[in-house]
Parts: C-alpha cells; sequence; structure tokens
C-alpha cells in the first residue's frame, strides 16, 4: 500500500470519539469577543488537539461568522495535528499549478498543505522580515481561500504583529451613492507572484503598479471577482479589494478607475475597521478571508519568527 497523504494521515491519527481522554468537552470552551475591536473573539478552553463534537464546531463556524477572527490561545500542535483541526472547517486550499501562491513548490508549483510563514532558515523563508500589506490571501485565483490559520511557534522580540481589518464595516460605513456606484462592479486583481517570477521583485505585497491602465501589459493571468462581495452565510457585503495589488476595474474608466480604488483603499485603512494582534507562543489564529485584509508590521531581520499557515477551500466569490 501507498503512504497516506499528510492531510490523510493527520485524519487516520486523530483521536477517536471513543476515547473520553481525547474528546473536548464543549462546556469548557468559551468565546469572548475582543471588546472595543472591530473584529475578533478569543476562544479559551479548546485543546485543538483533541475530537470535538458537532455541537462545538458548528458554534466554532458561527462563531467565525460574526467575528471572523478566532484567537485560539495556548495550543501545542504538530503538523498533522493541526492538519486535523484545520479540517473540521472545510477542505484543503489547493490551487492549481498555473496560479503561483505563498509556498508554491519548484516540483508539483502548489503550496504544502502546511505553509511555513517564516525568516527562519530551512523553515521557508516565504515573507522575509519586512512589512506586509494589507490583503486577502489568493484574491488573484479563480478560488480564493475560505479562511485561513496561522499557528506561531517562535515570536520575535520586536514587531510582526498582525492587523485585520473588517470589510463589511468598511463597506457598511460608505455613502449611499458610492454603494450605488461600485455594487456592480467587477475588479481583476492581478497575481504579484507572476509579476515576481517576471521581475527582480520579491514576491511581497506593493512591489507593482496599483492599478493597470488599458496601454499597460497584462502580467499573467485575470479573474474577475466582484468588487463589492456577499458572505455566503451572513449575505452582508464586504470590500473584495487589498490595498496594495495590481488591481483593474472592469469596463471602467482608467483614471477614474484608478481614483475610485484609490478612495476605497484609503477608507478600509481607517483605524475604525482594525484589530492588531500581538503574537505569543502557542496562538492560533482562525480568520474568515472573504470579509477580511490582514497585513504585517515589519521585525527586526535578525530575529526568528516561525508561523505556520493552513488555508481552506473556497468557492468563487459573488
Amino acid at each position: 500500500m501507498s503512504s497516506l497523504s499528510p492531510l490523510s494521515q493527520a485524519i487516520h491519527d486523530a483521536p477517536r470519539w471513543h476515547q473520553a481522554d481525547s474528546l473536548q468537552n464543549p462546556n469548557d470552551i468559551q468565546i469572548q469577543p475582543l471588546a472595543g475591536a472591530a473584529l475578533g473573539a478569543v476562544v479559551t478552553g479548546l485543546d485543538a488537539k483533541k475530537a470535538q463534537t458537532g455541537a462545538t464546531i458548528y458554534r466554532l463556524k458561527q462563531a467565525l461568522a460574526q467575528h471572523l477572527v478566532l484567537i485560539f490561545k495556548q495550543q501545542h500542535l504538530d503538523d498533522l495535528q493541526y492538519l486535523a483541526f484545520a479540517s473540521y472547517f472545510g477542505s484543503i486550499f489547493r490551487p492549481s499549478s498555473d496560479n503561483p501562491v505563498l509556498g508554491s513548490q519548484a516540483d508539483t508549483g502548489t503550496p504544502p498543505d502546511v505553509v511555513p510563514v517564516s525568516n527562519a532558515v530551512g523553515q521557508g523563508d516565504y515573507t522575509g522580515h519586512a512589512e506586509l500589506k494589507p490583503h486577502a490571501d489568493h484574491q488573484w485565483t479563480p478560488l480564493p481561500s475560505f479562511a485561513s490559520l496561522l499557528y506561531a511557534i517562535e515570536i520575535p522580540e520586536q514587531g510582526g504583529q498582525t492587523t485585520w481589518y473588517n470589510t463589511i464595516k468598511a463597506y457598511d460605513a460608505l455613502d449611499e451613492t458610492t454603494k450605488a456606484e461600485i455594487d456592480h462592479l467587477q475588479l481583476i486583481t492581478y497575481n504579484p507572484f507572476v509579476r515576481a517570477q517576471n521581475t527582480t521583485a520579491t514576491g511581497s505585497y506593493g512591489n507593482s503598479p496599483l492599478y493597470r491602465f488599458h496601454d499597460q501589459p497584462i502580467v499573467g493571468h485575470g479573474y474577475p471577482h466582484p468588487l463589492v462581495r456577499v458572505h455566503p452565510e451572513t449575505e452582508r457585503k464586504a470590500l473584495w479589494l487589498n490595498t496594495h495589488s495590481e488591481v483593474e476595474l472592469l469596463n471602467y474608466d482608467d483614471q477614474a478607475g484608478s481614483e475610485l480604488i484609490a478612495r476605497l483603499r484609503a477608507h478600509i485603512l481607517k483605524p475604525a475597521f482594525r484589530y492588531t494582534h500581538h503574537w505569543e507562543q502557542g496562538d492560533l489564529v482562525f480568520w474568515d478571508n472573504q470579509v477580511s485584509l490582514h497585513s504585517r508590521e515589519p521585525f527586526p531581520a535578525e530575529q526568528r519568527r516561525l508561523l505556520k499557515r493552513i488555508s481552506l477551500a473556497g468557492s468563487r466569490p459573488f
């Protein structure tokens, strides 16, 4: 028999319900919204290594849809345990090889199930130590991911905080005239990793033009998605726009489109829509990638930072 894939092995090895000490007690779990924050809730009392009941997973899914970011404290996981927990919430995101993303491997063109987000030599070194601008993961693919989980293993002494932005609240705060103007527009977000492969850029967000005018070359494939997308569970509308990748509005005047996108990007960055997380070792953060952006503050190059990310498959935005 051939060896199992990491995901298959993770589920094969996962704790069984009939083992009493391996089953999470749902009554131990507390979910506390972050006071005064635009999004986010802290989950305590949950051990992600344990088997979870249907009631627990349903409760967590509802909490994610409501708060957009869930912070699980004091976790102690290996990669297989991490995969087993993540798989309760959906299939692992696996992009096609013609759409490179963070961690795409030279031999397969696709990323591993667990992607090191690290500046530590031998642990991926995919993102370095510089600032990462606000973005949604995989926005340039045909089927962007639904959510991601990020698990903190090594944390630098300074910097490296992650900020999440609530793009539902950002949309809700727009005036009605702007909402009417943008509700039916489609946007292409061009792949920054394709541009990096064709230039000397590093592949980090922010190394490309902010808007593509029609007399400029197209780099990579383009997949139109709504500028205003609808959350598939809550039906709430959100701005589906990051702040620094190259984008293009379909069937829209170049100059007017560029100015509109710049105005919306400045709006998203308002402090009222954000929460900044100061990482602690053992934090596991689970966020809804459909209606939020995230960014990273820089940290000293000589300080190690190692987190591991799992992304979950999504559907075509609508």
